[in-house]
């Protein structure tokens, strides 16, 4: 009885931070856009929060729910591990394919989580104040390019400060 209520609160808790990382990874991506976005959507460079945080802050907490979450799928995996053994003996009856099967998986599973330990980044000057694009609008593949015409020119004593 104890083993299945912590199964439960468990699951409850992946799924709690399942859906906290999805929903912070939305606000970032469609709500506090990255830089050259802001641009395009505002015309300028402005800053963007949401209760009080920025996007990078955002993504720290981003960060942080995506370790607890691989610690409770660590756990979860190890109350659950009898369980997967017996589906596996049944899937695949072979015992040296067993084998096989598991050290692809972990070897795929280790890869993963571990090549950005040995990645490094390309390293390239920038000019000062040019940002990534020269703070020119970019246009995603997915976005359509709307026409948007001249803003009109005024003329000398039409009241206008410039």
């Amino acid at each position: 009885m104890i083993k299945a209520k912590l199964n439960l609160m468990i699951d409850a808790l992946l799924l709690l931070c399942l859906a906290a990382i999805a929903g912070i990874g939305l606000l970032m991506n469609y709500v506090l856009v990255p830089g050259f976005q802001r641009w395009e959507i505002y015309g300028r460079n402005v800053d963007l929060f949401f209760w009080g945080m920025d996007r990078h802050e955002w993504g720290a907490i981003h960060y942080v729910l995506a370790r607890i979450l691989l610690g409770l799928l660590v756990l979860h995996l190890v109350l659950h591990w009898k369980i997967i053994v017996g589906i596996c003996r049944k899937l695949i009856p072979s015992r040296p394919a067993r084998w096989i099967a598991a050290v692809v998986l972990a070897g795929l599973a280790i890869v993963l989580l571990g090549f950005s330990v040995f990645a490094r980044p390309d390293v390239r000057d920038r000019a000062q104040g040019k940002g990534r694009g020269g703070h020119q609008p970019r246009l995603r593949k997915f976005q359509i390019q709307t026409y948007q015409p001249p803003l009109p020119s005024a003329k000398k004593g039409s009241g206008t400060f410039f």
